[in-house]
C-alpha cells in the first residue's frame, strides 16, 4: 500500500513529535522513496541536480540560511524550492518556516510537517521507518528460530518436522521467532530480517498435539519479535541415491531476495537428533566468523601430513647407509 503522509502522521506522529503545518489535504501526498535528504544548494539557485522526489529537511542550517536573505532573495529561494514536487518538507527542532512559505506550499498541495527532535535525531529515526516500509519483502513458508544469537531458519516440506524441531529448540533454551509463516525484508547492507505472522503470533502447529502458544508455555524468554536470518537449514527425506556433504569445504549458499546466505540440508533418517545438528550449525556458523574453519584447518593438517610422509619415504628411498 502506499505510503502517504497523513498515514505517516497516523503511526508516527506521537513518536515523532509531528504536527501539520498545511492544510490537511496536503498530507495525502504520496511518499515514494527512503530517501530523505536536505534541499542544500537549491536554496542557493542551483537546481541543476536537485532530486525532488526525496523527502526534504530544513534544520537550522537552513533556516538560518533564509533568515539572513533579503525579503525578495527569500521569497525568490523559497518559490524556487516549492516549484518542485516535493513529497513532504520536515522542518526540525520546531522551528518556524520562513514567512510565505506555508501558504506557498498550500497552494501546490505540498505538506510541510513541523518536529520537535533536533535534525541528527530526526534523520536517524525518519530513515530507519522509510527504510522499514520500503524495504523489499516476501513470505516463506518455514520456521525462524534464534538458536546462540543466530538466525537459523528452517525449511522443507509440509509435515518435515520443522516446527518439531524449533519446538524442541525452545525447550533446550533458544527462541522462537516465527511459525508456519516468515515474513522475510531486506534491509540495508543485505540484511535479511525475519519476523512472525502478526495473526499467528507466537503460535505453532505440532501434528496431534494442535495449537500451542509457545508464549504462554515457556514464557517471555523464549520467543522474540524479529531477528537477522543468518543460515537457511532445509530438512530433506533421506535418499540414499542423493549427494550429502560430507567433509564441509564445498559451501552451498542460496539466495533470498536476492542476498546470498549459508545454505545447509540435512538428511533426515531415523534416530537423527536433528536439534543437537541444529545448534552445530549455529555454532559452526559462529566459530567461522571468529576466524575458524574446521574443515579448511583438517583439510590443511591432512595436507601437510602427506607431505611431510612424502618427504620422509624420499628421504628413506635415498639413504643407502
Amino acid at each position: 500500500m502506499a505510503l502517504t503522509v497523513a498515514k505517516l502522521l497516523a503511526r508516527k506522529a506521537d513518536v515523532l513529535g509531528l504536527t501539520l503545518l498545511t492544510r490537511e489535504p496536503t498530507a495525502e501526498r504520496e511518499i515514494t522513496t527512503d530517501e530523505v535528504v536536505s534541499p542544500g544548494l537549491v536554496l542557493a539557485g542551483f537546481s541543476q541536480r536537485f532530486t525532488h522526489t526525496r523527502s526534504q529537511v530544513l534544520g537550522e542550517t537552513e533556516l538560518a540560511y533564509l533568515s539572513s536573505l533579503s525579503p525578495d532573495a527569500r521569497h525568490a529561494a523559497v518559490e524556487r524550492f516549492l516549484s518542485f514536487d516535493i513529497p513532504v518538507v520536515f522542518i526540525t527542532k520546531g522551528l518556524q518556516p520562513p514567512p510565505g512559505m506555508v501558504e506557498r506550499a498550500d497552494e501546490r498541495g505540498i505538506p510541510i510537517v513541523s518536529t520537535q527532535q533536533k535534525t541528527g535525531e530526526f534523520y536517524g529515526a525518519i530513515k530507519t521507518f522509510l527504510e522499514s516500509q520500503f524495504a523489499a519483502s516476501t513470505f516463506l513458508h518455514g520456521s525462524l528460530a534464534d538458536v546462540y544469537g543466530v538466525g537459523l531458519l528452517f525449511m522443507g516440506r509440509s509435515g518435515i518436522g520443522k516446527s518439531e524441531c524449533v519446538l524442541d529448540l525452545v525447550e533446550r533454551g533458544h527462541r522462537l521467532v516465527a511459525d508456519d509463516q516468515v515474513h522475510v525484508t531486506r534491509r540495508s547492507g543485505g540484511i535479511l530480517i525475519g519476523r512472525g505472522n502478526e495473526v499467528l503470533g507466537f503460535h505453532m502447529e505440532i501434528r496431534g498435539v494442535g495449537i500451542i502458544d509457545i508464549q504462554s508455555l515457556f514464557g517471555i524468554r523464549a520467543v522474540r519479535l524479529q531477528k537477522r536470518i543468518e543460515v537457511v537449514v532445509r530438512l530433506e527425506d533421506w535418499d540414499e541415491s542423493t549427494p550429502v556433504e560430507r567433509v564441509g569445504l564445498d559451501e552451498e549458499r542460496t539466495a533470498v531476495l536476492d542476498v546470498e546466505i549459508p545454505f545447509v540440508r540435512v538428511p533426515l533418517n531415523p534416530g537423527k537428533n536433528i536439534t543437537v545438528i541444529a545448534e552445530v550449525v549455529a555454532m559452526n556458523h559462529l566459530q567461522k566468523f571468529a576466524g575458524g574453519h574446521a574443515p579448511e584447518r583438517f583439510n590443511a593438517r591432512l595436507i601437510e601430513r602427506m607431505r611431510t610422509k612424502a618427504e620422509t619415504e624420499t628421504y628413506l628411498e635415498e639413504d643407502y647407509e
